[in-house]
């Protein structure tokens, strides 16, 4: 794809960055040939940004490592190895390293985002499809996925978290912000969540399940030790934790608001070693 003067200017870029255009490529250029001249002069944000215009291609670079202060490519990065860079990694399409991926800033993919091993983010980190870590997931920003995300370690995110499909973590999960998932969580260790928490389906939890704001689900909820939020506690169906159950001060615990009352019994079960304080809806069964 061949960039003009006029394809460009089309897309109202900044004065600064189209008079840089105008300097360097007055009779147009390849497009990944701009997007390369934009990285080696330091202007990485302006790279991100026409990519983000123009869209991706199918070009794919395979290559055996990459370590970069930035890389910006407009199809799919296959890397047998690691990726490491002290800025930012974005790709049109999918990014997918045999090894581990390390990125000081912004990691971004059209489609999805596989490693082999760890991955850690230093700023956003999204993902137009799935996105898979042999080992776990740190990301020091807000984090979106349109599909599923899976982590066999830990995942650690220290803005919002927003999956569009399933969430799964071998271990523990860590949100600093919002958590918002489409379908269902499923944790072999403990949820912590300094926010809100939005499941479309069902939550499981290897240990403890806490939550600094309201937690809701639209599915039930299942917890290998207690549950705790400091807002209200909601499930469509049942809320079952092998020790406790327990919602915020003035606020109740509300299971089964997607079932009949009369279906209570068998699918809006609450269950924990003592009945919580303000259960307002649900079939209170015991330990």
């Amino acid at each position: 794809m061949d960039l003009t003067k006029k394809s460009v200017k089309a897309k109202r870029p900044c004065e600064d960055g189209y008079r840089w255009f105008l300097r360097t490529h007055q009779d147009g250029g390849d497009y990944q040939a701009v997007l390369d001249a934009l990285v080696n002069a330091g202007r990485v944000n302006d790279a991100c940004w026409l990519l983000k215009q123009f869209g991706p291609t199918d070009a794919v670079l395979r290559v055996d490592a990459i370590d970069a202060d930035a890389v910006v490519f407009a199809g799919a990065l296959e890397v047998r190895g690691n990726i490491e860079a002290a800025s930012t990694v974005c790709a049109g399409q999918a990014i997918r390293a045999g090894g581990s991926i390390r990125v000081d800033g912004m990691l971004s993919a059209g489609e999805g985002i596989r490693a082999g091993g760890s991955i850690r983010c230093g700023d956003e980190f999204n993902a137009g499809g799935d996105v898979r870590a042999g080992h776990g997931i740190e990301v020091q920003g807000a984090a979106s996925c349109d599909g599923s995300l899976r982590a066999e370690w830990d995942l650690m995110c220290f803005g919002d978290l927003a999956v569009g499909s399933q969430l799964v973590v071998g271990n523990d999960l860590f949100v600093h912000g919002l958590l918002k998932c489409g379908k269902s969580v499923r944790t072999g260790g403990a949820i912590t969540v300094l926010d809100e928490v939005d499941v479309g389906h069902g939550i499981e939890c290897g240990a403890e399940l806490y939550c600094d704001r309201h937690l809701w689900a639209g599915w039930g909820i299942k917890a290998g030790q207690g549950i705790v939020a400091n807002g209200a506690i909601t499930a469509g169906e049942s809320i079952l934790a092998t020790e406790y159950i327990r919602s915020g001060d003035g606020f109740g615990v509300y299971a089964g608001i997607a079932v009949q009352a009369d279906a209570w019994e068998s699918s809006a079960r609450v269950c924990a070693k003592a009945r919580p304080t303000r259960l307002m809806s649900g079939w209170w069964a015991g330990s």
